[in-house]
């Protein structure tokens, strides 16, 4: 899978989408989820972190956004189509999962001291 992301990459949400996603999913489909997903979470932190990733933000912090960008786009892989896990079960706690560490990550974003701690960083 190639995507392109400025905040994370294909095989990171593959590893959350996980073995039984289905093959249905299109790079297209992929692409659109991280773009929305990017553009959320600049939105919600109300600061442009894709410019300051892309200008070199340190190693060091950048992943944080990797993390959440990559939960919430195997989120919507996930959901796209059920079929293929083992039961409905095991694709809800997966989802759920996902959403609790992005809900965590978002949280820790919110907070201005966190923010500019990453940007200093």
């Amino acid at each position: 899978m190639v995507i392109v992301s400025i905040m994370t990459t294909g095989g990171e949400i593959e590893s959350k989408e996980g073995a039984n996603v289905s093959t249905a999913l299109t790079d297209a489909m992929h692409d659109a989820w991280v773009l929305q997903a990017e553009n959320f979470v600049n939105v919600f932190i109300r600061e442009n972190f894709s410019d300051l990733i892309t200008a070199g933000l340190n190693v060091d912090v950048k992943s944080i956004f990797s993390d959440v960008v990559s939960s919430l786009v195997a989120i919507n892989g996930i959901m796209y189509d059920m079929s293929g896990y083992t039961s409905r079960a095991e694709a809800e706690d997966m989802v759920s999962m996902l959403d609790r560490g992005t809900q965590r990550i978002l949280s820790i974003l919110r907070d201005k001291k966190y923010t500019k701690f990453i940007k200093e960083a």
